[in-house]
């Protein structure tokens, strides 16, 4: 396959791994605090990196020609993951994702301004009506004639943000750095700051599932940007952003058959007009 589609599909493969990862975190918010399960998640992503590229690949590729940068982008994941996995404990699965989804759309906008990739007039359309979808699926009051939603369903937007800046941070970088190294730094910062709320959180698991499952999310999340820092390696961040729209779909899939969450018409609606937002601006641009 040619470059952008092997990225086109390692990114695909990456949001499956991601829904796994969600799914497994609002599992266990019933019983570990969210800092100890953000530890977790990058503690054992940390290991299982060094681990298979220790096996596989030689000695570890630790040195970066940008190392404030590595320690930026592995400290906006974090972040992201902390503010999405407090959405978790409190909101549905299928709801998070679908306002999660406003990323996509600001990772467009930030590769136009930062990176300096052309983005279109039709491609800005996608990034307003993406941004519309969103509105609706927040459901504000005025629209749904309702009560206000939970707080936690605005969690989300912050999780957008800062993941927006890790992808085109994660591009960036790939002109910089060897992907390895890349997939290498993604935890360690994230995992020296979480650290430190350890001693005022940490729960020990009370069997062999519960360090499975906390193994588990480093296992799902090093898979998943393992794939993701190859795809933006091959592709450029305005084309495999709104490819992060078929994680929907598993999501709702997700939230239904898992937690028995079924998406009422707002999150249908808002999904909807944010795909449709994003179909936009992934189409190709046209040439003179």
């Amino acid at each position: 396959m040619s470059p952008i589609l092997t990225g086109l599909a390692l990114q695909i493969v990456a949001i499956a791994f991601f829904v796994a990862l969600d799914t497994t975190i609002k599992l266990m918010t019933a019983h570990f605090a969210v800092p100890q399960l953000i530890f977790a998640r990058f503690a054992f992503h940390l290991v299982f990196v060094a681990l298979a590229m220790r096996l596989f690949g030689g000695p570890l590729p630790w040195r970066s020609r940008a190392p404030g940068l590595q320690a930026l982008r592995s400290l906006c994941l974090a972040s992201a993951n902390f503010l999405f996995s407090l959405a978790l404990a409190r909101v549905s699965l299928a709801d998070a994702t679908a306002v999660n989804f406003a990323s996509p759309l600001l990772t467009v906008a930030l590769a136009a301004l930062w990176l300096g990739e052309t983005v279109g007039r039709r491609r800005w359309l996608g990034v307003g009506i993406g941004l519309l979808g969103v509105a609706v699926a927040l459901r504000p009051p005025f629209l749904t004639g309702g009560p206000l939603p939970h707080w936690a369903i605005l969690l989300p937007l912050g999780t957008a943000a800062l993941y927006a800046v890790y992808q085109i941070l994660t591009r960036k970088l790939a002109s910089i750095d060897d992907p390895r190294t890349t997939i290498l730094h993604t935890g360690i910062a994230a995992a020296l700051a979480s650290a430190l709320a350890q001693p005022f959180v940490w729960h020990w698991p009370a069997g062999g599932w519960g360090w499975l499952g906390l193994a588990a999310l480093g296992v799902f999340g090093a898979a998943g940007h393992a794939l993701l820092v190859l795809a933006f390696a091959r592709a450029p961040a305005s084309l495999l952003a709104p490819m992060t729209y078929t994680q929907l779909i598993w999501a709702v899939l997700a939230s239904m058959l898992v937690f028995g969450d079924h998406p009422d018409r707002f999150t249908l609606l808002g999904a909807a007009v944010i795909t449709l937002g994003g179909l936009l601006v992934a189409l190709p641009q046209s040439r003179r």
